[in-house]
């Protein structure tokens, strides 16, 4: 009892596993059992209502079942005959279809062809584009150590110039000293000039004596101090320009 059940029940259970929708094939075998069925019966009622003959005698029974044989071999070739028209239609539209899918795979084979040779023009490209790449990456190096180079000589270039500046800047100043000494020393001898001049005026005022009839002012001598005065006011303005 156990063997067959488990015999049935492993057999349930591979059939469940192979099948991807369960009990289809039971399902497809009960519909053509049932149609084999009907056809059958309509065949056995029509053969039963012609089997008498005129004479009212029945009909042998192995007469029944040829006429019935008969029959369902009929319904068989003309399902068998419809199949076969539909299989040559289903045919026809997949060596149709076949033929559309073998030009879309000439096709895509062509374009596969076309992307490959494309594929290598951009590899080749791109080969290109890294050489360029790398001799510009050398280049740029290269002009960047010559900007440093540059920098640094610029660099230098900017402290000597301000170097220089601080000199002329320091000489400039040195210079407009000197002009400043130069011009008080020369105001100073000029107003000392004019001072001299007035009071050589004013001494040569007071030591001439107005006489009508004699011509001594005009040659009267210049006094002792005054000459002195402008001797040492000289020599002071000769070592200032010599200075």
């Amino acid at each position: 009892m156990r063997s067959w059940k488990n015999h049935v029940r492993g057999e349930l259970q591979q059939r469940d596993q192979t099948e991807k929708l369960p009990f289809i094939g039971v399902f497809t075998s009960l519909s053509q059992m049932e149609e084999r069925f009907e056809f059958r019966k309509t065949c056995l009622d029509d053969v039963q209502s012609k089997s008498l003959d005129r004479g009212g005698r029945e009909v042998g029974k192995d007469t029944r079942l040829l006429q019935l044989q008969l029959r369902e071999s009929e319904h068989l070739a003309e399902k068998l005959s419809q199949t076969v028209s539909d299989l040559t239609t289903v045919l026809y539209l997949k060596e149709a279809e076949l033929q559309y899918w073998q030009s879309r795979v000439s096709h895509f084979r062509q374009e596969a062809l076309s992307l490959a040779k494309g594929s290598n023009t951009m590899k080749a490209t791109l080969s290109e584009f890294e050489y360029t790449v790398e001799c510009q990456s050398k280049e740029l190096a290269a002009l960047r150590t010559e900007q440093k180079g540059i920098n640094q000589a610029l660099e230098q270039a900017c402290r000597e110039k301000e170097e220089l500046l601080q000199r002329w800047m320091e000489e400039k100043r040195e210079e407009a000293g000197r002009l400043n000494k130069y011009n008080a020393a020369q105001e100073r001898w000029q107003r000392f000039a004019k001072q001299l001049k007035k009071h050589l005026h004013n001494a040569r005022t007071k030591e001439c004596v107005p006489i009508v009839t004699s011509s001594w002012c005009g040659e009267a001598e210049m006094p002792t101090s005054v000459i002195q005065r402008i001797n040492n006011a000289y020599r002071g303005h000769s070592e200032h320009n010599h200075v």
